[in-house]
């Protein structure tokens, strides 16, 4: 009897224990977290909407600012007498043409139109010379006297007669490499001589992105020339040749014969059993491109043998101009494998088109700058294949340039008449030692002195 009675007060025990849950610390969790979280949700999407406002608050500022800007611009063409530069000098130049200007028009403004631009410089634009033209809202560029001793050195190259009394004992050069700190205008010198020089009839070879023949793409070691391949760039390369030489190219026939060897195309391999192309007799360099482009085989053995047709081209002057010219001095994006766990970079002048149009050791007309934004690095002083003397230091803005240019922004209202004086002006100019870019973006900062 008293052992059924333990038994039925033990079962009602356990029976009350299983009944009456007790609270532990994940269940009590559980029953908050869910206001918590929705507590949390409600301010992180609070601040986000906040800050997603503000932020179109300022982009909304900025368009209005810009279009505002845009009308004042529009409404100060109507009115001349604002286009005065430092000392009430003229800021823009009325000479019509890159061919026209002289020293008179140093440290004034060229305008340009953007069409054509376009049409000169097809291959394309600059990225200083854009970032200009947008921050500006005008397609104007100062004349420099960097820009005219270069266009003037290479104009008495293949005109002698022409001389100035003041260019007595001057060396000319048909080889220079561009050179200077970052912003000191360099590329868009480069394009404002292939400018020049097309607009005279010349046949210009333009590349205004160096570094883009030795990154991306496909490439392949050609073991019948032991150098690297690079098709896409090849074609590329070809097609941009094209857009504005094709009435030169037509008129000027082959000179060298012989067959032109083939490598492995852009993602299609080796053709079999075939490993060069014979150019018809009678054909053009313009055929001879359209050759490259339309086969991807021969698109770099075209290249390599257009480099060496142009320097036997002598109805017209021929110049070769070469923007990021310093990435052909480095170690390419490409990699050869030596084993299965490692390999070794391959260097620019193993690129069988860097190879051919690397060199300055010749006597056509070449001019290459150097860009600071290709984060090459310093260079040695002596670079192979290049003349010693070919390095040319382009200055940065002297402190007459940058009162043109500080006078110009004030013209296209980057800045407000009420702050700017010369002595703001020259804080900025001395603040970027004349860098180019710097100054655009000092400029706007401009404030009221004390």
């Amino acid at each position: 009897m008293l052992r059924c009675i333990l038994r039925v007060g033990s079962a009602a025990t356990r029976s009350s224990i299983r009944s009456s849950p007790v609270p532990t610390s994940a269940q009590s969790y559980s029953s908050k977290n869910p206001k918590s979280n929705v507590a949390m949700s409600k301010k992180t999407k609070s601040k986000a909407h906040d800050h997603a406002s503000a932020s179109e608050a300022k982009v909304e500022a900025a368009l209005s600012d810009a279009q505002s800007r845009a009308r004042s611009l529009a409404a100060d063409e109507k009115d001349p007498s604002i286009d005065l530069g430092p000392d009430g000098r003229p800021l823009f130049t009325s000479t019509p043409s890159l061919s026209l200007l002289s020293r008179k028009d140093a440290c004034s403004y060229f305008k340009f139109s953007m069409d054509g631009l376009k049409t000169a410089l097809p291959e394309g634009l600059p990225t200083g010379m854009v970032k200009e033209f947008e921050d500006s809202l005008r397609p104007a560029l100062l004349v420099r006297q960097s820009f005219l001793d270069l266009r003037d050195n290479f104009r008495r190259i293949v005109d002698p007669p022409l001389r100035f009394s003041d260019d007595k004992g001057l060396k000319l050069k048909k080889q220079i490499v561009l050179d200077g700190p970052a912003s000191c205008g360099k590329s868009i010198a480069l394009a404002m001589l292939v400018h020049w020089a097309r607009d005279e009839g010349w046949l210009v070879f333009y590349v205004p992105r160096g570094r883009e023949w030795t990154h991306g793409g496909f490439f392949s070691k050609n073991p019948e020339t032991g150098h690297w391949d690079t098709p896409l760039q090849a074609a590329n390369v070809l097609k941009d040749f094209l857009k504005w030489n094709e009435s030169h190219l037509k008129q000027l026939p082959c000179q060298i014969d012989g067959p032109i060897p083939l490598g492995e195309g852009a993602g299609v391999g080796w053709l079999k059993d075939v490993d060069n192309m014979a150019m018809p007799e009678g054909s053009t360099l313009y055929d001879l491109v359209n050759t490259g482009i339309k086969h991807t085989h021969a698109a770099v053995g075209v290249v390599v043998r257009l480099r060496r047709e142009l320097s036997l081209v002598k109805n017209i002057p021929v110049l070769i101009a070469i923007d990021q010219y310093n990435s052909w001095f480095t170690f390419s994006e490409y990699e050869e494998a030596v084993t299965i766990r490692s390999s070794r970079p391959v260097h620019a002048r193993e690129l069988a088109m860097v190879n051919a149009f690397r060199s300055m050791m010749h006597d056509d007309m070449m001019v290459g700058a150097f860009s600071h934004s290709t984060a090459v690095g310093k260079l040695r002083k002596d670079l192979p294949d290049v003349p010693v003397d070919a390095r040319v230091n382009f200055p940065r803005y002297s402190l007459d340039e940058a009162a043109t240019v500080c006078h110009y922004y004030l013209r296209q209202r980057l800045v407000n008449r009420e702050v700017f004086s010369e002595e703001n002006w020259k804080k900025v100019y001395y603040l970027s030692n004349g860098n180019g870019t710097e100054m655009r973006w000092l400029v706007p900062l401009m404030r009221q002195s004390a």
